[in-house]
């Protein structure tokens, strides 16, 4: 049971709302309308779908004015670095966005991955909200309160850790065995509209490690983040 007003997650991160119902449907997950069929509230995923282009838009013009002597494929990544699923669940959990998700029971007790990508989904669509409710420039404000400010641009850069973990594992693996790496799908659950994948990363016919994820492309990153990890790369 939430105990914790939609009102104080407003006060909590800086934003009046005129329209605070929009903020209550920023935070309520599919998963709660399934258990609550008579519930009058709607699931927070077009406002994600709002918010994740809102979003790539100022993190975008962000960078883009920063490095004018980068080219797009850097800015790209660059930007995947800024924005993924770890920083936006730490945007999470800094303004306490659990203690207001509405979620299944089920849900609610996962405290692994799956939770990180609800809390990381409910991120974007808070975004949202705040733009539909306010506008642009409010929303750009809070995503560089909340993002671009907490962030170490220049260390993501010089340390080149935005490369991601399924490129970088491929360069290793190329450069210490000679072999390009290979995912193949171990496991899918779930329903159509919340499907979990697992994949497994093999060099050749060795399976090196495994990953889950909403998505093949998430589940392909976090094994190769387990495989890095593995080998000491």
């Amino acid at each position: 049971m939430k105990t914790k007003t939609i009102e104080a997650l407003s006060k909590h991160i800086g934003v009046i709302f005129s329209d605070i119902s929009l903020l209550r449907t920023a935070c309520t997950h599919r998963s709660y309308l399934n258990e609550n069929k008579g519930s009058a509230l709607e699931h927070n995923e077009r406002l994600e779908f709002l918010g994740d282009a809102v979003l790539e838009l100022v993190v975008t013009s962000f960078l883009f004015r920063k490095y004018p002597k980068k080219q797009e494929g850097e800015l790209t990544a660059f930007r995947s670095a800024i924005v993924n699923t770890v920083s936006l669940t730490k945007v999470a959990e800094k303004v306490g966005l659990n203690d207001y998700i509405l979620m299944s029971k089920g849900e609610a007790k996962d405290s692994g991955r799956a939770r990180s990508v609800i809390l990381a989904n409910a991120v974007e669509a808070v975004i949202g909200a705040i733009y539909l409710d306010g506008g642009y420039n409010t929303a750009a404000n809070f995503i560089s309160d909340s993002i671009l400010n907490t962030i170490d641009i220049e260390d993501i850069v010089a340390k080149k850790t935005w490369i991601d973990a399924k490129s970088k594992f491929q360069e290793k693996s190329q450069e210490k065995v000679g072999i390009t790496p290979s995912y193949k799908t171990l496991n899918e659950t779930g329903p159509d509209h919340n499907k979990v994948f697992t994949l497994g990363v093999f060099l050749g016919d060795v399976q090196v490690s495994t990953g889950r994820g909403q998505s093949k492309q998430e589940a392909e990153q976090e094994a190769a983040e387990k495989a890095l990890k593995l080998k000491g790369w």
